[in-house]
């Protein structure tokens, strides 16, 4: 799958400097909103991105909505724009096209924080990786294709502040401002491969992406590295310091790593330390750590050699028959994608396959229903997953 690429996009130089863009339409009312929803609402696409303060917040939140037309730039406010509902309307509009660019996170994050449902996106990384693009960042695709370079100083920002410095909002807008001959080239080379309907495919279960809350659970020390290979007694001081640590977080409104490491912990919960002496002694344990949180870690690490000791739930393990035809997918995914030159879940995300083995379908009419949301895929690969599965039967 060649991609031919574009030294210089027509209308664009590489030095963006000299081709000023207007300035983008702050929005901060929701009257406002209303009327830009009401202006755009008949064009056929819309570039939309947003912007999260995961690295400032206990609970991130969505911190600004961008959306572009081939004309007009806007940066919506939604801490002032407290009616957002025209968008609901914007972005279940069946016939309206949505671009996004790595579209999975600002899914989930619109959906957490407002409800939002979505239908009919073109997401231009998606369409880069069915392709076998390499280097598939929005600003390596505009670099590569266009001669475009963006401004990377704002990446990780602190979207929460207001007010946002105008160049702040200006970056916001670039990251859907090109989105529009980004999206046109790809589904150029998309068409001229013959993978238009599998892109389209990937769209439609990524409009599915799942909504995360962002409450907290207990027993979250398993997501800290290491804890599958702790004792009982270790993971259960370890529990009851992550306890503590988000305590701390959520009274100060910052995100874990900013009150304590999970490196941290987990050296503290092996340990045991009893005393601010003791505690001083744990690698990498710096002084601010020890002055601000000591008495109060040791106290955890206490609580912990008391407290009933946790174990964490053994995932299901397929029976040895499926874990065969589990290896047996794989490799075949994995040649495939080689030959393709293309990402292996490109040729078969990990959960179809995973259902796949597990199902175990026989004939055509099985497989099909296995993959009944991927009949693309079915009717690409579908005689050849079936004698994958088959050759199982001869060894």
């Amino acid at each position: 799958m060649v991609v031919q690429k574009k030294e210089q996009h027509q209308g664009y130089n590489s030095d963006m400097e000299t081709t000023p863009l207007p300035p983008p339409v702050w929005i901060s009312s929701s009257i406002d909103l209303a009327q830009v929803c009401h202006t755009i609402q008949h064009e056929p696409r819309i570039a939309v991105d947003t912007e999260s303060n995961s690295l400032f917040a206990y609970k991130e939140k969505v911190c600004l909505i961008q959306i572009s037309t081939p004309e007009m730039d806007y940066v919506i406010d939604p801490f002032i724009c407290n009616d957002l509902s025209p968008l609901e309307t914007l972005f279940s509009h069946l016939h309206q096209e949505k671009i996004f660019h790595a579209s999975e996170y600002d899914l989930i994050c619109l959906k957490r924080d407002y409800g939002f449902s979505f239908v009919n996106i073109f997401d231009t990384m998606i369409a880069a990786r069915i392709l076998g693009i390499e280097a598939v960042g929005l600003g390596s695709l505009l670099k590569d294709f266009f001669g475009i370079s963006l401004e990377k100083k704002y990446q990780r920002a602190n979207w929460g502040i207001r007010p946002l410095p105008p160049e702040m909002l200006d970056y916001a807008r670039l990251d859907t401002h090109f989105l529009f001959q980004l999206r046109d080239l790809l589904e150029n080379q998309l068409a001229i491969n013959n993978l238009l309907d599998l892109a389209h495919e990937d769209f439609i279960s990524a409009c599915n992406a799942q909504a995360q809350t962002n409450e907290t659970h207990h027993c979250e020390c398993w997501r800290v590295a290491g804890a599958n290979h702790m004792d009982a007694r270790q993971a259960t001081i370890l529990n009851e310091l992550c306890l503590y640590r988000d305590d701390q977080a959520r009274k100060a409104d910052l995100p874990l790593f900013k009150v304590i490491s999970n490196e941290l912990l987990f050296e503290i919960s092996k340990h045991k330390p009893i005393s601010l002496d003791d505690l001083s002694t744990v690698p990498h344990c710096p002084e601010k750590i020890i002055r601000r949180h000591g008495e109060n870690l040791v106290k955890a690490v206490a609580r912990g050699e008391q407290a009933p000791l946790i174990s964490r739930q053994k995932p299901h393990r397929p029976d040895d028959a499926n874990i065969a035809r589990i290896d047996l997918l794989r490799e075949w995914r994995k040649q495939t994608a080689k030959q393709l030159k293309v990402e292996s879940d490109i040729v078969l995300p990990k959960d179809l396959l995973e259902r796949i083995a597990a199902m175990n379908p026989t004939s055509k009419p099985e497989l099909r229903t296995v993959m009944k949301e991927s009949l693309v895929r079915y009717r690409k690969f579908g005689n050849l997953i079936l004698k994958t599965l088959k050759s199982q039967e001869n060894v």
